[in-house]
């Protein structure tokens, strides 16, 4: 190292903890939560396999498929929809905005609500050119795939931010 990388280095560090920057920490879950199950209106949502991977990751048990005493995070509905934003000289549209919206609801195996219904919604603007449509159709796949992934995690966070709200007791950190 020259002489000067190594002062910048502690001055960049220093500058970086001093903004108040942290990851953050893992999801949150009320101490006695039990057995989850995630219930949706779509069969084979690709949000719902989301949801049960991420509660999995956060310390919740997956519920039995019989089970009926356990916390359920309802998925009420979820829409996609595009809207043009933006069109040519010949009115025809060359730019959408995906958009995507889940109304959701998590509730306790007692039957309170953990976090009461509400609405998440998400959008991203694509270009659609109707004149050279290659590629569009793939371009919008991965667009609702991310969309999907920020969707599972927004849903998860809310809930997270319930629980570190202190509405509930919070469960201790498994190693």
């Amino acid at each position: 190292m020259t002489r000067f990388q190594l002062p910048l280095l502690l001055v960049l560090t220093a500058l970086l903890s001093a903004c108040g920057f942290h990851l953050r920490g893992k999801i949150a879950l009320p101490e006695d939560l039990g057995p989850v199950r995630v219930e949706t209106s779509t069969a084979y949502s690709e949000l719902t396999t989301l949801l049960e991977r991420g509660l999995r990751a956060a310390g919740a048990t997956p519920a039995a498929e019989d089970a009926e005493d356990v916390a359920t995070l309802h998925v009420l509905s979820e829409r996609w929809g595009d809207l043009p934003i933006a069109i040519d000289e010949f009115g025809r549209a060359q730019e959408f905005s995906l958009r995507y919206a889940v109304v959701f609801a998590f509730r306790k195996a007692d039957g309170t609500d953990l976090v009461p219904q509400q609405v998440v919604e998400l959008s991203r603007d694509y270009v659609s050119p109707p004149e050279d449509a290659t590629g569009t159709t793939t371009e919008r796949e991965i667009l609702a795939d991310e969309l999907r992934r920020e969707m599972s995690t927004s849903i998860l966070r809310r809930i997270d931010g319930v629980v570190r709200a202190g509405a509930v007791p919070v469960a201790p950190p498994q190693p």
